[in-house]
């Protein structure tokens, strides 16, 4: 026999190992929790790795799920055993084909990471509300429970398939498991070979479209014969349970390890059990361990086939002697006797004598974590008061369903060392952990598992790291409440978060602060020298964000990190052993980036250990006073309530009745303003000798924390007496003084404002430096004394003249949760900051909907009176008809205004002269933003005086006085790709819309996957070897109808530019679309995050982007209507520029032998689209 192969993977990864072997043609599209499984099907594909039949898999990208599935249907009918991966909205999209696939009686197969569904909000996170949605469809549906029974049951799911002719749909819990990294089994690709049904494979191909033996199929059926067709593939379906089966049995006998369709665990004679399937399944195996040991007669019947569903094999492994059934659904169904596994289990004991009483509960929604405590709850509920109906996990104090939980024990078992830690979004921790994990799991005999919790920020927010290693395999799919070991990344968090709640008592903490010891002490709160000493812990600390400077490695700290984590951790391995491995694993990664690098992190490394200083516990700490915690005055009740609990890591504590507000999901604007996160080592300072009053670091910066304050003597007055300003330049601001304040408690530290500032004299009026020294100066106090209390002056400049005064405008668009140095955000701030008050947004999920609306942080605001943008999102696929939507339903209202203002001035004799002035106004100027707003402040004061009955009915729309600012904002994977029909629906029409591109050129929001904005040569997720197709000309396309406003613009490279196309497009009465160049940190920019607008400015001047506007408007004057804004391109930069961005310098190392010929078309493209638009330039209007 061959000998085991162990591996540390994650649950995607262990399905596409699986379904790599059997796939032919893989029709695929990105979304998470799935993406992942796709990506290695791609990168193994690249790398030329056979499946079975000797061949790498044909991967294509779609440009949705919706197109995936109908490639999948399409390989199949064409004879190519066919794969896709996919999860929630994404699966839903799938639906329509997936009937089709089932009622042709095709061997498709489907895995999917079971997620959540958007509903009152999106989440990414696990639960089985998209798979229930697809269990009437006909596709065959098997479960798995842990990252090895993905392993094992990918095979079965695609070798059933085959053997039974009906598709398969493979599912394991998104995240817990997709996510969750093993030490595992990997079973060899000989198993599936040997186990693969040939005679049914080569019916399939017999049966398969070919115009050799002609067929028709998809037919039309009438009343006739519809009915009796359905009926007719029964047979096909019946035997799918003895199929799986015997495939089960088979990977039984090959792994040592027991599957069938339904698995019972626990006491042959129990008379308590519980029906579930996913990951919880591992967890009451562990209850059931426990409670076993003391005598309870308990158990427990794992789901693995859940359609078809066999009433015969779940009977068969039923103890006799079971009294009752508790079965747990990880969904939701409203308005349902109750979710589905749990009527199926009642539909099989209906009717039966001595039935056992059934009741049935939901847990785990959106990757709830599910643990001991909660599977005790269900135990004692069903052997006591058979509560039906039940919750587990949450408190329901609305409708009371929830059951309490009374005791969490420890049932990870013995031996199990538990390490969490807190992590700061995209400082490397979560990749240094993964790192560790595969590092323990491949070089020694303890089993490893890892699993990362994190909220939906695109970086800055607060990730947490749970590991354990043991000598056996670990089953916990829930977090770790008991460390032996926690680190900390960021020295804030002992101030924001309950982490030592999670230690156990005698473990390790380790800090990483650029706080010496004396510093240390003042800054450690009681609460947290109190919980030391009251653990007898062992304190640590290391300035690793000093040592990652001194090496060069900026702020990532991860691989020092890591290497403290290995000192302190020697029961688990050697230091020396570790170190010497670690670098082995550096050398693997870096590489290719060159020796440098490499040698960056083998000092990282060495540091690690050197730097590490422990700081002795006092034990008195453990009498130390608990200080008052003081709250901030009038904050609204969705912050209080809601947010700050959230942001405090304790929104999984929340009882359901704190949400009877907000049930539809609906949160408060500018709730991102009470964060105050504190997360950048290092800020940005203001020196007012070298400052010239441009505004360019507030126009750059992406997260608004950068802002120019006009200042009344009345205001300096009050302000703190720190503050410095200049005289301010410009006519009509005489006697306001000028100041540039800069919010430190909202900054990422990305340093874009420092490379946008021109200074005087090559002195920079900006320069970083450490956060704590802007604190102990006060400068974080002075700017929220600015930002709060200083009216912003944009009155008294025109603030679309340009880019200098459109800076005295509120942004209102602020804080966000945008990666620092993000290339989007400072788009739509600047539109927030012109249209902001009269604006509302449809917005298409992706990056821009993320960090628009990740609960409960909103960065849309207010200004003084209470006006800002309304913000909604829907889906992915349909974003632009839901602004369209959000267009008609505004405009439909509006025209009744205007039928009753008309009839107000027929017939309301007796109404003021002056209302109907207005009236006629409003009739007049409705289209005008900024006309409606100087109407309806004299109407409104008016219409609410009047005692006419048509002025009283247009009261009741007042809200639609004001012409709005409807904007339809996405990025590239939207408006290139699955949104693109919509899209191009609604500039074909004549409404008055915006559209905002975003254009990244990959799908930033799912990890960088290419879409057809990707340019030719580019690496990208799906494209691991370099494009070969080119970018989609979408400006080109807009163009072609004539009557749409189209710019391109790019913020590095004109700030004018870029505010003009602003301005025309909002003034454009008809659709305008503006594509806007994202510098992205999936593009791997070399200079960093914080040279996003340098990079945009070289793209312009290479010609890789070119920026230029369309507006009919000229058209109609006999003009041309193109305008070519950049300037002829110094093609001589184009190679240096891509050679700055890893997505394409890496190619020479990928794919060398056609890395130059795809450059090199790269730039020919380019050339030749420049040369079109030359010619668009010159085109002559006047005839």
């Amino acid at each position: 026999m061959a000998k085991k192969v162990f591996q540390s993977m994650d649950g995607n990864q262990a399905a596409a190992w699986g379904a790599y072997a059997f796939t032919e043609v893989a029709g695929i599209y990105p979304i998470t929790p799935s993406s992942t499984m796709a990506e290695y099907v791609d990168e193994w594909a690249a790398k030329g790795q056979k499946n079975l039949f000797g061949v790498p898999v044909k991967v294509v990208e779609m440009q949705s799920e919706a197109g995936a599935a109908g490639t999948v249907h399409g390989s199949l009918q064409a004879g190519a055993l066919t794969t896709t991966f996919t999860a929630s909205q994404g699966l839903l999209l799938k639906i329509p084909n997936m009937y089709k696939i089932a009622g042709e009686l095709l061997p498709g197969v489907i895995h999917v990471s079971a997620r959540s569904l958007a509903v009152q909000a999106l989440s990414i996170f696990g639960d089985h509300q998209d798979v229930m949605a697809c269990r009437q469809t006909g596709f065959a549906m098997l479960a798995s429970s842990s990252v090895q029974e993905v392993m094992d049951l990918a095979g079965v799911a695609h070798l059933s398939a085959i053997k039974a002719s009906v598709p398969f749909l493979h599912f394991f819990d998104g995240f817990r498991t997709s996510h969750e990294i093993q030490k595992i089994e990997v079973l060899p690709y000989e198993v599936f070979d040997r186990l693969l049904d040939k005679k049914a494979l080569a019916e399939f191909r017999e049966r398969a479209l070919t115009p050799n033996r002609p067929v028709t199929r998809g037919s039309a059926q009438n009343d006739d014969v519809y009915f009796q067709t359905r009926e007719a593939q029964n047979k096909f379906y019946d035997r799918v349970p003895e199929v799986v089966e015997e495939y089960l049995k088979a990977i039984s006998e090959e792994t040592g390890r027991h599957y069938a369709p339904f698995v019972y665990y626990g006491a042959e004679d129990a008379t308590e059990i519980i029906v579930a399937m996913g990951s919880v399944c591992e967890t009451i195996k562990e209850v059931v361990d426990h409670l076993t040991k003391e005598g309870k007669k308990v158990g427990l019947v794992k789901v693995h086939l859940y359609r078809p569903f066999s009433p015969k094999h779940l009977l068969s492994v039923i103890p006799s002697t079971v009294k009752r059934i508790a079965v747990l659904d990880r969904t939701k169904e409203q308005g349902s006797n109750g979710e589905p596994l749990y009527l199926d289990i009642k539909n099989v004991f209906y009717g039966q004598k001595n039935a056992p009483m059934i009741i049935g509960g939901r847990y785990g929604l959106s990757s709830k974590d599910t643990t001991p405590g909660q599977i005790f709850a269900v135990y004692d509920n069903l052997a006591g008061q058979a509560k039906n109906n039940f919750t587990i996990g949450i408190e329901d104090d609305v409708t009371f369903l929830s059951l309490p939980v009374t005791k969490e024990i420890n049932t990870a078992g013995a031996g199990v060392s538990q390490l969490i830690f807190y992590g700061l979004g995209s400082d490397g921790t979560v990749g240094a952990n993964k790192s560790t994990i595969k590092l323990i799991g491949d070089n020694t005999d303890y089993y490893a598992q890892a699993y990362f919790a994190y909220d939906s920020k695109k970086s800055g927010g607060v990730t947490r790291s749970h590991l354990r290693f043991g000598k056996n395999p670990i089953r916990s799919p829930y977090l770790v409440t008991e460390a032996d070991f926690i680190s900390c990344s960021l020295d804030t968090y002992i101030e924001k978060y309950d982490m030592l709640s999670k230690l156990k008592v005698g473990g390790r903490f380790l800090l990483n602060t650029v706080k010496n010891e004396e510093e240390l002490m003042q800054f450690m709160p009681n609460s947290f020298k109190k919980e030391l000493a009251k653990k007898n812990a062992k304190l640590y600390i290391i300035d690793a964000i000093s040592l990652a400077r001194e090496i060069g490695l900026g702020n990532r700290t991860n691989t020092i990190m890591q290497s403290s984590f290995f000192k302190l951790n020697e029961q688990i391995m050697p230091y020396e052993e570790a170190k010497e491995l670690m670098k082995k694993y550096a050398h693997k990664a870096y590489i290719k980036k060159g020796q440098a690098i490499v040698d960056m992190n083998y000092k990282a490394i060495d540091l690690g250990a050197e730097g590490l200083k422990e700081i002795k516990v006092d034990p008195a700490w453990a009498n130390l006073p608990l200080e008052k915690v003081v709250e901030r005055p009038n904050l609204p009740k969705f912050v209080k309530e809601i947010a700050n609990p959230v942001n405090a890591i304790k929104g999984y504590d929340l009882p359901v009745s704190t949400f009877n507000d907000f049930v539809d999901g609906t949160m408060t604007p500018g709730s991102a303003a009470y964060e105050k996160r504190y997360i950048a080592p290092f800020v940005p300072v203001w020196n007012s000798d070298n400052c010239i009053q441009c505004n360019q670091c507030s126009f750059s910066c992406p997260h608004g924390v950068i802002r120019p304050f006009l200042v009344t003597p009345e205001e300096e007055a009050k302000a703190p007496k720190s503050a410095s300003y200049l005289n301010a330049n410009g006519r009509g601001l005489e006697g306001l003084k000028f100041t540039i304040q800069i919010s430190a408690a909202d900054c990422t530290g990305c340093e874009v404002c420092v490379n946008t500032c021109p200074g005087k004299k090559q002195n920079k009026a900006l320069s970083m430096v450490p956060i704590d020294e802007v604190i102990h100066q006060g400068k974080d106090k002075e700017a929220e004394y600015f930002f709060e209390n200083v009216t912003y002056k944009s009155d008294l400049v025109d603030i679309t003249a340009n880019a200098k005064n459109s800076q005295f405008a509120q942004p209102l668009f602020e804080f966000s949760g945008a990666c620092g140095g993000c290339g989007e955000t400072p788009y739509i701030k600047l539109v927030t900051q012109l249209f902001g008050d009269r604006m509302i947004v449809a917005n298409a999920t992706g990056c821009s909907s993320i960090y628009g609306g990740s609960f409960p942080a909103t960065p849309y605001t207010v200004n003084k009176e209470g006006k800002g943008p309304a913000w909604a999102n829907s889906l992915f696929e349909d974003n632009a008809e839901f602004g369209y939507g959000m267009r008609m339903a505004t405009e439909t209202l509006r025209d009744r205004i205007g039928v009753l203002m008309e009839q107000a001035i027929a017939n309301c004799a007796n109404d003021d002269s002056e209302v109907k002035e207005l009236f006629q106004a409003w009739l007049d100027n409705r289209d005008s933003g900024e006309e409606t707003k100087k109407i309806a402040k004299k109407l409104l004061p008016l219409l609410e005086a009047s005692e006419c009955e048509t002025a009283k009915e247009i009261l009741k729309l007042k809200e639609h006085l004001i012409k709005r600012s409807q904007w339809i904002i996405g990025g590239d994977g939207w408006a290139y790709d699955i949104g693109y029909g919509g899209l191009d629906h609604v500039i074909a029409n004549q409404e008055d819309v915006n559209i905002l591109v975003l254009d990244t050129e990959v799908y930033s929001n799912t990890g960088g996957q290419s879409s057809k904005s990707s340019p030719t040569a580019s690496i990208a997720k799906f494209t691991a070897s370099g494009k070969k197709g080119k970018k989609k000309d979408l400006a080109a396309i807009a163009m072609s109808y004539g009557h749409v406003y189209v710019a391109q613009i790019s913020h590095g490279a004109s700030q004018a530019q870029m505010l003009k196309a602003i301005k025309e497009a909002e003034s454009y009465k008809g659709p305008s679309i503006i594509i806007a160049y994202a510098p992205c940190i999936a593009h791997g920019l070399k200079s960093g995050m914080g040279k996003t607008q340098e990079q945009a400015k070289l793209a312009v001047e290479c010609g890789y982007w070119t920026t230029f506007r369309y507006d009919p408007r000229l058209a109609e004057e006999g003009k041309n209507p193109f305008q070519l804004d950049s300037k002829e391109p110094d093609w001589s930069k184009y190679e240096d520029h891509l050679m700055t961005e890893t997505r394409y310098a890496q190619l020479k190392q990928i794919n060398p032998e056609k890395a130059s010929a795809l450059l090199a078309l790269n730039k020919t493209e380019a050339q030749r689209r420049y040369k079109m638009y030359q010619r668009y330039a010159a085109m002559d209007y006047s005839k």
